[in-house]
């Protein structure tokens, strides 16, 4: 089984924002999508409003990186 890098979710993060329309999301770009580290954990958050204040995707909290990256292939699958 292969390791869940940072990279590899940050590019993931990346792929979802390109398929919702953010080429280059700037810092707080409502409705673009960013990866929160803290606890030893990952969640996906998305920009809610322009002050920078966030919502957390999926409602789980910080998971592990494996988690979030198979969290983040399903919302993307549902999206195609």
């Amino acid at each position: 089984m292969e390791r869940i890098t940072e990279k590899m979710l940050e590019l993931r993060v990346e792929w979802l924002n390109n398929l919702k329309g953010f080429k280059n999301p700037e810092y707080s770009t409502i409705g673009s999508f960013v990866i929160d580290y803290a606890y030893g954990g990952v969640s996906l958050h998305q920009y809610s409003n322009k002050h920078g204040g966030v919502n957390d995707v999926f409602s789980c909290g910080h998971i592990p990186k494996r988690d979030l990256f198979n969290r983040i292939c399903a919302y993307m699958t549902d999206l195609y």
